[in-house]
């Protein structure tokens, strides 16, 4: 498999590549990751089941639109493509270092400027792609309300059921979205999708670095919603973000639902104590 990617790499970058070292390295919770080089040039490589080719697909394909929008760095996706009984995705390789306050809020600024990007006039995506492992759903959608209900919150909670999840006010909380975003006309902004802290650095040159991305074209606000989910980023992030683009009124109670569709998810992928929390937010947000 290592041979058939080195040639790969090879005829790609037009540039010979023999791996000669690699090592394993963080690949998130789903996949396995490798740092591979030729003692040269170094790069970051995914592997998965053959089967997932897709996932890696629609992971090139977002990595490669955001960094089209020319507003915040991504590692430069080089290709993707199977190996034997692995499927494997080829990223730059990134130094990492420690953000410090000024990193933090030049992320922020550059996120705003990514979401001021118009990359659409509807919501969804040129392709499904997944959250995680989970499918997750892109139909062109002109309501983002609409999108919402029927692509989000509605295929984690049917998900959820399927796997035994007990969510007794699901319906009347699909119901209550309407309201919930009444007023709310969001423009399509092209998002990351699952933007927490484990999918954001900072490089040794002090440069904000996003990846692992789900990208769609949604409300930016999910964005901002995620990042506050699992202990928030630093109070310069927001800062950097509200001096390019400042938050609508609402914004708090949208968090919540926007969250939601993440802890269903994490209920769908993990079980545990996030179907407690789930029908927790639900309450919050029919109150």
């Amino acid at each position: 498999m290592w041979n058939q990617l080195a040639a790969h790499i090879s005829r790609v970058t037009g540039t010979p590549f023999e791996v000669s070292d690699r090592r394993s390295v963080g690949g998130g919770c789903i996949n396995q990751g490798y740092r591979v080089s030729d003692g040269k040039t170094t790069y970051f490589v995914k592997l998965n089941h053959a089967s997932e080719l897709a996932m890696f697909e629609a992971e090139l394909a977002g990595l490669q639109q955001m960094q089209n929008t020319g507003t915040i760095r991504v590692p430069t996706p080089i290709d993707c493509g199977v190996g034997g009984d692995s499927a494997y995705i080829i990223l730059e390789w990134l130094e990492l270092g420690r953000g410090n306050d000024r990193a933090w809020e030049s992320m922020g600024q550059q996120l705003a400027a990514m979401h001021q990007v118009n990359v659409a006039e509807k919501f969804g995506w040129e392709r499904n792609n997944t959250i995680g492992s989970t499918p997750q759903s892109n139909t062109w959608t002109t309501d983002w309300t609409t999108f919402w209900v029927e692509q989000r919150l509605g295929y984690q909670l049917r998900l959820a059921q399927r796997r035994g999840g007990h969510f007794p006010r699901q319906n009347q909380l699909l119901a209550a979205v309407p309201q919930l975003l009444a007023r709310h006309t969001p423009k399509p902004s092209l998002v990351h999708g699952d933007l927490w802290s484990g999918n954001v650095a900072v490089t040794e040159a002090g440069e904000p670095v996003l990846f692992d991305p789900a990208t769609y074209v949604g409300d930016r606000e999910v964005d901002l919603a995620m990042t506050e989910l699992f202990g928030g980023f630093p109070a310069s992030f927001y800062r950097g973000y509200s001096q390019v683009l400042p938050l609508d009124d609402g914004y708090q109670q949208r968090k919540t639902l926007y969250n939601l569709y993440h802890i269903l998810n994490h209920f769908n992928l993990f079980g545990g104590n996030y179907e407690a929390q789930a029908n927790r937010m639900i309450i919050q947000l029919l109150r």
